[in-house]
């Protein structure tokens, strides 16, 4: 009797065990921060999720950048972790149409999101659908040397005519209005996308990225017209295409620049430089065609959970969690970024506080043309971005090729 009691204990034992699932408790993330500042981040904020969460105990995968881009495919597909960083829009639209990413849209409502993060609500949207919970971006704009604003009696332009006017003047002066090194070509998507979002607006902008324009479109040539007056007087530095992005600060801490078209990434550079919060500014990029809601270009990092997650209950509590203002503004805090959660604060860094002023009032939030367009028309693009910089004489033939490039970019898409 006593010998069939214990192999009936054992039996339910037994039982018991293969009933709990062997993922219970255990959340597995894929992150692509090995750099220290997005370690140190994200050390922190799993430390702060196991600690509201002591049932459950995070497993932490840190993959290099460029490792990252070359295996998210394959380990989406063959074993997911539960949570996986990435990015918004159409850098996330070939894995949600794959169907290995999860619909969070229940998440966006329980939670309140499309109100605390309305600005970047369309970026995590497709068909409809959330895909992901944003954590961080930062503004691109116009850093200015204020000193030489003042010194030649120039205000900040707020409109195309007005910029058009300040880099006439500052050219007057022997100063070369706009500082750009495009060695490094994508530097050259920055410009096209403000000039093409303040032209046509963001759903051009859109639609073009997503291949549902072509280049030779009046609208983009519209958008060419527009950047032919800054090309064709001479406004950007001279042998642009000799300078990195780094080299092309130079002219503007010596004094002979006077703007930058970037991201908010240069500030830490051009200061370490030398220059000061009373010599150096920001400005949102002007107005060009009236009553168009403004876009940014605002990159924006992002958390998903694998369509394929064991722990997907787990995975919903970490985006939530990661969703929260306490969260976000010590995210970014480490990141020296803007939290997305307009509840958020941020440091009292005037760039920093600038640019959350400006995105969060925004509906609109561009990725970036090389997040935006697919990979292989990005590359040709920015290249043939550049080329017009150079020889703007080749803008027809250049519009062409692009088209030709989107053409085979949309057929091995099935679009």
């Amino acid at each position: 009797m006593l010998s069939t009691l214990k192999k009936l204990s054992l039996t339910v034992a037994i039982t018991a065990l293969m009933s709990i699932p062997a993922w219970a408790g255990e959340l597995v993330i894929n992150y692509d921060g090995s750099d220290p500042a997005p370690k140190k981040a994200f050390e922190e904020v799993i430390q702060k999720f196991e600690a509201a969460n002591p049932d459950i105990k995070v497993k932490w995968n840190i993959f290099d950048h460029e490792g990252y881009k070359t295996s998210i495919r394959n380990f989406l597909t063959a074993n997911p972790p539960d949570v996986f960083s990435w990015y918004a829009a159409n850098r996330m639209a070939p894995f949600v149409k794959a169907g290995l990413v999860e619909d969070v849209t229940d998440l966006w409502e329980k939670e309140g999101l499309n109100d605390s993060m309305a600005s970047a609500a369309d970026a995590m949207t497709i068909d409809g659908k959330k895909w992901g919970v944003p954590y961080t971006y930062y503004q691109w704009g116009i850093y200015y040397r204020k000193d030489l604003f003042e010194k030649h009696g120039i205000a900040v332009p707020t409109k195309w005519d007005e910029f058009l006017a300040a880099c006439a003047k500052l050219k007057e002066n022997g100063i070369t209005p706009i500082a750009i090194g495009t060695k490094q070509t994508w530097t050259t998507g920055g410009v096209f996308d403000y000039i093409n979002m303040r032209v046509n607006g963001y759903q051009v902008h859109k639609d073009l990225t997503a291949g549902k324009i072509k280049y030779t479109d009046p609208q983009i040539q519209k958008t060419f017209d527009h950047w032919d007056q800054l090309v064709k007087p001479g406004y950007f530095l001279e042998n642009h295409a000799t300078f990195t992005w780094q080299e092309a600060l130079a002219p503007m801490v010596q004094g002979k620049a006077a703007m930058y078209i970037m991201g908010n990434f240069a500030v830490a550079p051009l200061k370490e430089a030398g220059l000061t919060n009373d010599q150096l500014g920001f400005f949102q990029f002007p107005e060009i065609t009236p009553n168009i809601e403004k876009a940014e270009d605002a990159p924006t990092d992002t958390f998903h959970i694998s369509s394929k997650a064991k722990n997907k209950e787990d995975a919903r509590k970490f985006l939530a969690f990661l969703a929260t203002p306490d969260i976000q503004t010590s995210v970014n805090k480490t990141l020296g970024q803007l939290p997305i959660n307009k509840n958020a604060s941020v440091d009292d860094d005037p760039f920093i506080k600038a640019g959350f002023e400006m995105l969060s009032k925004t509906k609109y939030l561009g990725q970036f043309y090389d997040r935006d367009a697919d990979a292989e028309m990005a590359k040709a693009g920015m290249d043939g971005f550049q080329e017009y910089m150079i020889k703007p004489e080749r803008r027809e033939a250049i519009l062409k090729q692009l088209d030709k490039v989107q053409e085979r970019v949309n057929s091995k898409q099935g679009n």
